[in-house]
């Protein structure tokens, strides 16, 4: 990982990537956006896909059409030239996107990309595809700031939406630079008490993509393994599995403050069956009046804490080396 700056860096610069991905999508303009999209697929994964998911959750009750994720290898069978597919990959060398990417051109699907360079860019280059440039030379979870944004200008510019979303995101800005040391001073006290432990986290289907981010984070940046899970879909099976004493795990309750009624009600219920099985449960709330405001003041808290429950475990939050090892083992034939 020779050449990236610490992880702490790349997280204070969270704010000023929200800035740049408005500049960068304010000056979009692509060759063709005429065509009659009838449903989008948005493909990518890990960090270069959790902001495609964070999109999905904002806009699931509001799309005009329907819109799917795509995390592997292929396509959904549905699409075809009235698909927009959208093919996010920070490096543009993620093999699951290049395989996506030349799926949708023999499908004759509308596509634009969203990359830093690799061969993602240049095969957009070679068939004449929209391909949005990102900054180059951060840890691709890193990115996350711009790049989930360009995922919105993406359906704006094929007038799926609205520009709505740019005032969300100029609101959530001014928030978290108001809130920033707040923020690292939750993050490090919870940190604290996440120290030898496996960390749960629940949440509200609605920011099912804000749990996800939090549960990556913990993986890549602190080295931890842990899960998320949504209410309600969680009530229908995973809560039977509170059975025995769980002191390894720490339950972490993620609150946007605009749940459903019935959704907080079960919150409640289900944390006060969880504390007869371990005594770590936290809850955490977003500050925010809009969906984007309170998903990047949740996410920026999680990526401090994984920080800070790196800095504690003596781990290197940016290196992830097994998956270099992954990618070179898969690249021999």
């Amino acid at each position: 990982m020779s050449g990236y700056k610490k992880m702490d860096f790349y997280i204070e610069s969270f704010v000023n990537l929200l800035k740049e991905g408005l500049e960068i999508g304010r000056k979009l303009e692509f060759k063709e956006t005429q065509a009659q999209v009838k449903h989008v697929v948005m493909a990518g994964l890990g960090g270069s896909g959790i902001g495609a998911e964070i999109v999905l959750n904002y806009l699931e009750r509001s799309t005009p059409v329907p819109i799917v994720l795509a995390k592997d290898y292929f396509l959904p069978g549905f699409v075809n030239e009235e698909t927009l597919v959208i093919v996010c990959s920070y490096s543009g060398n993620t093999e699951e996107a290049l395989y996506v990417l030349e799926e949708a051109i023999s499908k004759k699907a509308t596509i634009v990309c969203i990359t830093s360079g690799g061969k993602l860019q240049e095969s957009a280059q070679a068939n004449n595809i929209d391909c949005i440039q990102l900054p180059a030379g951060i840890p691709p979870r890193a990115c996350i700031g711009c790049s989930f944004s360009q995922v919105l200008f993406v359906l704006q510019q094929f007038a799926l939406i609205d520009n709505s979303f740019e005032a969300e995101i100029s609101s959530a800005i001014k928030l978290l630079s108001a809130e920033l040391d707040t923020i690292k001073k939750e993050a490090a006290a919870l940190a604290e008490k996440l120290q030898h432990k496996l960390p749960v986290i629940y949440s509200d289907q609605r920011i099912a993509g804000v749990a996800t981010r939090w549960r990556q984070q913990f993986n890549e940046n602190s080295k931890v393994l842990g899960w998320e899970r949504p209410f309600p879909e969680m009530n229908h099976n995973e809560l039977v599995g509170w059975r025995d004493q769980a002191e390894h795990l720490a339950v972490i309750f993620l609150h946007t403050g605009g749940e459903l009624d019935r959704v907080s009600k079960r919150f409640a219920i289900n944390r006060s069956v969880i504390c007869n099985f371990t005594d770590s449960v936290f809850d955490i709330v977003a500050k925010g009046d809009s969906f984007l405001e309170r998903a990047a003041y949740l996410i920026l808290l999680g990526d401090w804490t994984s920080w800070y429950l790196a800095e504690l475990r003596g781990v290197d939050a940016v290196e992830v080396n097994v998956i270099d090892y992954l990618k070179n083992a898969l690249s021999k034939d």
